[in-house]
């Protein structure tokens, strides 16, 4: 049997099993909020077009209409100015072989319970490697917190200064893309960056860092609980938007199932 063909039996068995980590776009799912005097991330909008009647007596169809950050979405290198002038920096550029690919998974969501500002950071990683084995370069880099677990005001928790939610420090995000060379890193929260990644130096660290380097971000994840720390494959590819900085899409892992270990 062919790699190909074996996939498709242990899927089919239940072997490896297609876990979804994408929250429902709908109206009501928070966006990232910026200062005032910046433009505004727009919120998902679904208006119907027929519903099998006199518009359309035999379909039914929606118009919809979003940022390409709304949601579970992709970050591209241009999403950021120090990925400006990356090559194949739009989503529309990216080698669709860089949307596969392995994924390690940090569990923070027991200092993320208790921290709502809690950080990732380089010791963090430093003690998870210990358990778990050295980041292979080019994988995914996903933060656990169970952020994703919250729903409206208390999943953007904003106060007075701004947004309070965990991220990475910009050592950790340093060490994730200079030394272990990491493809991309997802969270929970609404940003790759921590709610008040604005005070750390340089400001937003995992977005200053990560695309600056060519490397992808992915956000609003769901369902980190269920990803092993190792041995998943992520499968994470954004609508091919021309020029696009970013999109909504469907993260899924495939995963060992029930019956492995």
């Amino acid at each position: 049997m062919s790699a190909l063909d074996m996939l498709a039996t242990e899927l089919a068995t239940g072997a490896v099993e297609v876990v979804d980590l994408t929250h429902t776009l709908d109206p009501d799912f928070p966006v990232i909020v910026l200062p005032p005097e910046f433009g505004q991330c727009a919120r998902f909008r679904m208006e119907e077009v027929s519903a099998y009647d006199h518009r359309g007596p035999s379909w039914k169809w929606h118009n919809i209409s979003m940022s390409e950050h709304t949601g579970t979405h992709f970050d591209a290198p241009s999403h950021w100015i120090t990925g400006r002038d990356q090559p194949n920096g739009a989503v529309d550029e990216i080698d669709p072989a860089n949307f596969v690919g392995p994924v390690c998974v940090i569990d923070c969501s027991q200092g993320a319970a208790q921290d709502e500002d809690f950080e990732l950071t380089p010791q963090v990683i430093a003690d998870w490697e210990s358990e778990h084995g050295r980041i292979p370069a080019d994988s995914w880099v996903l933060m656990r917190t169970d952020w994703s677990k919250r729903s409206g005001a208390e999943y953007l928790n904003m106060r007075e200064d701004g947004a309070h939610s965990p991220g990475p420090t910009p050592e950790a995000i340093r060490m994730l893309v200079e030394d272990r060379q990491i493809r991309g890193f997802g969270t929970e929260t609404v940003g790759t960056d921590a709610g008040q990644g604005m005070h750390y130096t340089p400001p937003f660290p995992a977005h200053h860092r990560l695309h600056g380097a060519g490397r992808y971000g992915l956000q609003c994840l769901s369902g980190l609980d269920r990803l092993p720390p190792t041995g998943a494959i992520l499968l994470a590819a954004p609508l091919k938007i021309r020029n696009g900085t970013g999109s909504p899409l469907r993260v899924l892992a495939l995963v060992p199932g029930k019956d492995r270990t």
